[in-house]
């Protein structure tokens, strides 16, 4: 079994000292996020096969992480984008050192770079997005092998929170033919820097090769062993293999506009500064 911690919040950067105590414990209880009874995951024991962590800010996590026994890989997201989009991630410099530093630490199959979701905006354009980009892999090279890639899916909390930030009408669902124009050049810079450019959950984009961000090939990679597990991925066209998630949505502070976990992000900043603000989930 691979533990997922986690797509619903950033456990990484808000909620470190929580997973250190859960894992010290050696299992987890998590809120189901669809209102059924919550459920135990393991964090130790034979059948754990690793973890995949997600993250803009893996500082907070580093102690965490060293305690950790077994194999693990890092999604890391770093885009670029402006304070008005991401309010408080941390700046790119600040991020992509640590991407090389956990490259240094752990070997570049430990961790992959994510440019998603990628939203076309007033303020990012697609031409924005060519520049960034490049920016950001010649940064990279050498410490990263794959960057994925996704374009935003515009769920209508999403909406809301971007009307409050842009205000309506500012941003939009580009054409097929933009997305594959967008995706080329972005391909081709990342192969320039020695990246392979992968897509998570885009089953209309066949020019592109599909990733699997829970992969138990870069895992075992790490492990230096096999590790199996079968295909089942979260919505139509993920590739992922089986994993058990245990964070919990409404708990990420970083205030990304787009984000699909947060429906109110000023009620999140509220909560995570209570005494009991480290509490991801039960």
């Amino acid at each position: 079994m691979i533990v997922s911690a986690s797509y619903r919040t950033d456990i990484p950067a808000f909620h470190a000292s929580w997973f250190a105590d859960r894992y010290r414990e050696g299992s987890v209880l998590v809120a189901n996020p669809y209102g059924g009874k919550p459920y135990r995951v393991a964090l130790a024991g034979p059948d754990l096969d690793g973890f995949v962590f997600w993250t803009r800010n893996i500082a907070p996590f580093r102690s965490a992480l060293a305690e950790v026994t077994q194999p693990f890989m890092v999604q890391f997201t770093v885009t670029g984008y402006p304070r008005l989009l991401d309010a408080r991630t941390p700046e790119p410099d600040v991020a992509l050192g640590q991407i090389r530093d956990l490259a240094n630490r752990y070997g570049d199959r430990a961790v992959v770079w994510r440019y998603d979701p990628i939203l076309i905006s007033d303020l990012t354009p697609p031409d924005w997005h060519r520049r960034t980009f490049a920016t950001l892999a010649d940064r990279l090279k050498d410490a990263v092998d794959e960057v994925v890639c996704s374009f935003a899916q515009l769920y209508r909390k999403t909406e809301r929170n971007l009307a409050k930030r842009l205000g309506t009408g500012s941003w939009r669902d580009p054409s097929l033919e933009e997305k594959r124009d967008l995706l080329a050049d972005l391909s081709t810079i990342a192969a320039e820097n020695g990246i392979s450019l992968t897509l998570c959950t885009q089953p209309e984009l066949t020019d592109f090769p599909a990733t699997r961000c829970v992969d138990t090939q870069r895992l075992a990679d790490v492990a230096g062993r096999p590790i199996a597990g079968r295909t089942k991925g979260n919505r139509p066209g993920c590739l992922c293999a089986e994993s058990r998630d245990i964070g919990a949505y409404d708990t990420c502070a970083h205030g990304c506009a787009y984000c699909y976990a947060v429906a109110d992000h000023e009620a999140v900043r509220r909560r995570l500064k209570s005494p009991d603000a480290d509490t991801c989930v039960a």
